[in-house]
């Protein structure tokens, strides 16, 4: 049985905060560090679940992985462990990424995880390698994997979805396929992959829309990655609707910080302090001040920046003046769980007014008053149970949530964090 956390609405928020280290991050660097030669240091603190279920991957696959106070070592390896069943938890970023590690490596294995990503579609990744000439196996589309050894080739990979995943995928087994592997994407997404791989000596170029990695090897580094721009935004968004907020050291990749663009079309002033580039990313501390909101409109090429924060700009919408439009998200439909029904089924659960579209919704703005948010709305997100705590924080009345423990999956200790304030019991 889910716990149940009342929540009370905030009638301030000022200060300065830190937010785990960014999970895309560090679990790319977690399993190009297990390919690299020597040992690599990685710094991040706060590890989610999806960060320690990759770690646990690595280590059942033969990898020497230690953890610290402040961060893991690895040690590199030059050949995986063979017929390990890997669980991947609930995390489609390990089972992805993983599966293209797999495939270039020539290593036999199998890839599960939990009920929800065993729902999720894997035809995407799956194809794009099996064009290189890997032999992946799966149930009707969807996990267990089968990976069985085989000898890649290069060659170009037109992506017809706009996913970092599959393209790091591809990416990842290119470093041990023949040749020059290409992908080459419709639009352009997030690029962790390709720093990271060129910031470890991989021989990677990029021409326009297109990525090209030779085989080649990486070789071990110190990578502090920076804090996570997708649980800073919760605090931002706090900050814009009762008082004001710092986060500090977080991530500010061209990719992610679509969430920042929408604040400032909606009227927020956004300050980056201290930017700097460490382990070629990226960072800043960011500080955000209440300000009127307005409405606004998203769609086409600046979803895939911002599709992490989506649910959270629906509840911004819901305070704005006028009435706010989403369209071409349909990828929020094969998340963790269908985040257009979540978040339309989270606003109503709040007392607002939603419209859900196929790709996206419309949002009523106004206020919200809360209510009681159960666990099927949520439906196993971490993201969801953010965004809930979130919209019962801002509310007029707060309310009760069930389920919110999900949100360790991302952010662990958040409800602390809100225990500290005195709002969460």
């Amino acid at each position: 049985m889910s716990d149940v956390k009342t929540i009370r609405p905030i009638p301030e928020f000022f200060g300065k905060w830190e937010v785990p280290a960014d999970k895309s991050v560090v679990q790319r660097a977690l399993m190009l560090a297990s390919v690299a030669e020597g040992e690599s240091f990685i710094r991040a603190r706060d590890l989610g679940e999806d960060c320690l279920t990759t770690k646990n991957c690595m280590r059942a696959l033969g990898v020497d992985i230690r953890r610290a106070n402040d961060g893991i070592f690895v040690v590199g390896t030059k050949k995986f462990a063979d017929g390990k069943t890997l669980d991947c938890g609930n995390s489609a970023t390990c089972m992805r990424l993983l599966t293209g590690l797999l495939a270039g490596r020539g290593t036999h294995a199998v890839l599960t995880g939990d009920n929800s990503l065993c729902a999720r579609p894997m035809r995407r990744v799956i194809e794009p390698l099996k064009s290189l000439g890997a032999e992946i196996s799966s149930k009707d589309g969807c996990a267990p994997l089968t990976v069985l050894p085989r000898v890649l080739q290069g060659g170009e990979v037109p992506l017809n979805i706009s996913s970092a995943q599959v393209k790091s995928a591809v990416l990842m087994a290119g470093l041990f396929a023949k040749g020059k592997t290409c992908v080459v994407e419709t639009v352009p997404t997030r690029d962790h992959t390709e720093r990271l791989i060129s910031y470890m000596g991989g021989r990677l170029s990029k021409n326009g829309n297109a990525i090209c990695v030779e085989q080649s090897s990486l070789f071990s580094r110190e990578i502090d990655v920076a804090g996570d721009i997708s649980s800073a935004a919760y605090l931002l968004a706090l900050g814009v609707l009762k008082g004001s907020a710092t986060v500090k050291e977080v991530g500010v990749n061209p990719g992610r910080i679509g969430f920042l663009s929408v604040l400032e079309r909606m009227g927020v002033k956004v300050e980056r302090r201290n930017e700097r580039t460490l382990s070629g990313e990226p960072r800043a501390d960011i500080f955000i001040r209440q300000a009127p909101l307005r409405a606004v409109n998203i769609g086409g090429e600046e979803v895939p920046s911002l599709i992490d924060e989506l649910p959270l700009i629906a509840i911004l919408s819901a305070f704005a003046d006028g009435d706010s439009v989403l369209t071409g998200a349909s990828e929020l439909r094969v998340k963790e769980c269908d985040r257009i029904r979540a978040t339309c089924a989270l606003i109503r659960a709040l007392g607002g007014r939603a419209e859900e579209y196929a790709d996206g919704w419309k949002i009523f703005g106004g206020s919200l008053v809360g209510g009681k948010v159960k666990a099927d709305v949520i439906c196993g997100d971490h993201r969801m149970a953010l965004t809930a705590a979130l919209g019962l924080l801002a509310s007029e009345q707060g309310g009760e949530l069930q389920g919110g423990e999900i949100a360790s999956v991302s952010f662990p200790n958040f409800f602390k964090k809100l225990q500290t304030m005195g709002v969460c019991i």
